[in-house]
């Protein structure tokens, strides 16, 4: 069935947000409000789907939506209230965790310390969750028009390594959406504010600048520069850095908030525990938002009810007050430091409970600072320093002028120093809805309907190849990194493959090594690594697979060409061809993937 519009989704790490761009002629993204719980019996429709799922208890009884009276679980406004009463029946974060390489991200994870009478599930299907209310909503406000039959532009963080794109591809097409394509957010984000400013962006835009879009969201930090140039009169827009995974956002600064309150309540002498301080941190996210948004606001209050209490506010108040933020925030995740000043790294403990790998350094100036000192290269240019020329703002975090005038202040100082101009803030951005409805944009930019950003593979991306070399006690044969997709590498671009002859194990598990570099613009498909530095390349969690014998004897080694592409979708896709087939098409799948049910 021919979609009859894009639909545009940001699936956040706090909040879900849809669009919808018809396919009519001169039709532009219009934001998609989603049905949802407000309360155990009352639904509305708000722009903003919280990134929540909530567990109903049996005494409850059932949660129910317009499309199904009998569900017993809710995704939204009532999750995100259940989670300061009750938060070991909620889940939160599942993005997060969706791109946590230390974990079984199709395992049982969620929420942590789920109440017994709870099935725990997956990130996977925690994510599936959110697209499916999504999809079920959008089919109440567009009768018998089914979202998975439309053009599904779903977006992710541009440092989503290729494993976490792919978990999000499994999630949309476990909800349906089989016409679907993966935006980088902060692309999203420009292409919003381009599309809201009409033509007259141009002249905000100049030939030459660098647009670096700070994004800090509700669970991760983005960094992204985008050049503008020119190219026979017309403007063109092409991504040239792309910084690291960085787990820092507005649940690191609710947990700090929630510290403070549990200091304030342990000195008035009531004892919180490991759930209390899980109510806390949920209900920090309240007040934090509160006291951001109005600096002449004294202070805000936080209650939770006490352990065995049935109602809010049974017996713990306290209340954070504004000077509190600025100290524990604009502070603490955003001081004034200098250009030269690096993220800090502390010793880690040998045992530590399971979670999310956070950012050891909460300061996003100090890993604002190390992404301009890495990309210092990226426009062309050389000396310490990116020198970016225009700054764009996204994620939730990013709402407070506060935060962005500290981010400005200690930006421009820094160009300062090195004889630069202070750069100026692309105004007018959406920052609930600009990913959602850049991401629609973007769907009509794909038909020839806009400026496109060109970017294509955020990282250059490499296979290890072990070298044949008699064994040497104590030490392991060099491995040589092999670029299987240069930096930029575009989507659906045609299958590449290599003409050296390799040999893959059958039968029997082996382990394949994958590398990746944000910084290595110039390597070539083929190129062959012998050495490099460690800041240049860093490995990616090793696949591990056995690939069918298959008329062959167990531990054969074959002769295979391998095959790389990316696919339309965004993901990284490598094939082992084998030079001498026993069946036709014969190949084997080797994906940057945590998949575990690969097959050959």
């Amino acid at each position: 069935m021919s979609p009859r519009a894009v639909i545009g989704i940001d699936l956040g790490t706090t909040h879900c947000a849809m669009s919808r761009a018809s396919l009519d002629e001169g039709a532009v993204a219009v934001a998609v409000d989603v049905m949802q719980l407000v309360g155990p019996s009352t639904v509305e429709a708000k722009r903003l789907l919280p990134s929540f799922l909530y567990f109903g208890a049996e005494a409850e009884g059932p949660l129910p939506l317009p499309w199904d009276d009998e569900r017993t679980i809710a995704v939204g406004e009532l999750a995100r209230a259940r989670a300061v009463e009750a938060p070991a029946r909620v889940i939160s974060s599942a993005k997060s965790w969706l791109c946590h390489p230390g974990v079984d991200r199709r395992g049982s994870l969620l929420p942590q310390g789920a109440a017994a009478d709870i099935e725990a599930i997956s990130p996977v299907e925690a994510s599936y969750r959110y697209l499916d209310h999504l999809a079920e909503s959008y089919a109440q406000a567009y009768p018998g028009e089914a979202l998975g039959d439309q053009e599904i532009i779903l977006t992710v963080p541009a440092s989503f390594d290729a494993a976490a794109r792919d978990l999000t591809v499994e999630a949309a097409q476990a909800a349906g959406f089989e016409n679907l394509t993966l935006l980088e957010e902060p692309q999203a984000a420009l292409y919003a504010w381009i599309a809201g400013h009409g033509s007259s962006f141009r002249q905000q835009l100049r030939v030459g600048d660098v647009i670096i879009v700070v994004d800090v969201g509700g669970g991760t930090t983005d960094f992204s520069a985008i050049a503008v140039s020119e190219s026979d009169g017309a403007f063109e827009l092409t991504r040239i850095a792309v910084g690291d995974h960085i787990l820092l956002g507005g649940d690191n600064m609710d947990l700090a908030l929630a510290h403070v309150a549990k200091q304030k309540l342990t000195a008035a002498g009531k004892e919180i525990d490991r759930v209390q301080l899980a109510a806390l941190t949920y209900a920090a996210r309240s007040a934090k938002e509160r006291l951001l948004s109005d600096p002449d606001l004294a202070s805000s209050p936080i209650a939770l009810a006490a352990r065995g209490s049935q109602l809010i506010g049974g017996s713990l108040r306290t209340d954070i007050a504004q000077e509190e933020v600025s100290r524990t925030l604009i502070d603490g995740f955003f001081p004034v430091v200098q250009r030269t000043a690096r993220p800090i790294s502390r010793a880690r403990a040998g045992l530590t409970q399971l979670g999310l790998p956070y950012a050891q350094d909460a300061a996003v100036t100090r890993h604002l600072a190390a992404f301009l000192a890495k990309q210092a290269s990226a426009a062309g240019g050389s000396g310490e320093m990116l020198r970016p020329t225009a700054v764009l703002f996204n994620g939730g975090v990013m709402k407070s002028t506060r935060l962005r005038a500290r981010v400005m202040e200690v930006l421009s100082s820094w160009l300062a120093e090195v004889g630069a101009p202070p750069p100026r803030v692309l105004e007018g951005g959406d920052l609930d809805m600009g990913v959602a409805m850049g991401a629609a944009t973007y769907g009509l930019v794909r038909r020839g309907r806009g400026l496109r950003i060109r970017g294509g593979t955020a990282r250059s991306y490499y296979v290890g190849i072990e070298s044949a070399v008699p064994a040497v006690p104590g030490i392991e044969p060099p491995i040589v990194a092999m670029c299987v997709a240069p930096f930029g590498m575009e989507e659906g671009s045609p299958v590449t493959v290599f003409p050296e002859e390799l040999g893959v194990v059958v039968g029997e598990p082996v382990r394949f090594r994958f590398f990746s570099s944000s910084v290595r613009r110039d390597d070539p498909t083929g190129a062959q690594l012998e050495s490099w530095k460690d800041t240049e390349i860093e490995e990616l969690p090793p696949i591990e697979v056995t690939l069918p014998a298959e008329g062959r004897r167990d531990g054969d080694v074959v002769p295979i060409k391998l095959a790389a592409s990316v696919t339309e979708v965004g993901t990284l896709l490598l094939e082992a061809v084998p030079s001498e087939p026993v069946k036709a098409d014969e190949r084997w799948k080797i994906e940057l993937s945590v998949r575990g049910d690969r097959e050959g």
